[in-house]
């Protein structure tokens, strides 16, 4: 099998967002819960799934890193 760039949902104090998906979107978060929950032989919450993924995508966005390393900090 193919290795996942997930390896875990991490337990954080979560802050309430809701979002409209695409379908398709949805069902590829679904997929992806439950290869995730094979591979790691427990149940995932496709929901706990969309931070990490957003993490990951944003930590491996260069020009977002690089906008963020210029700017100063916001309080």
């Amino acid at each position: 099998m193919a290795k996942l760039k997930l390896s875990g949902v991490p337990d954080d104090k979560p802050v309430k967002l809701a979002v409209e998906l695409p379908t398709a979107l949805h069902r590829d978060i679904m997929a992806y819960a439950e290869l995730l929950g094979r591979e790691n032989a427990q149940a995932v919450d496709p929901a706990k799934l969309v931070a990490p993924m957003l993490a990951r995508f944003m930590s491996t966005d260069r020009a977002f890193v690089r906008a963020r390393r210029q700017s100063p900090p916001r309080k």
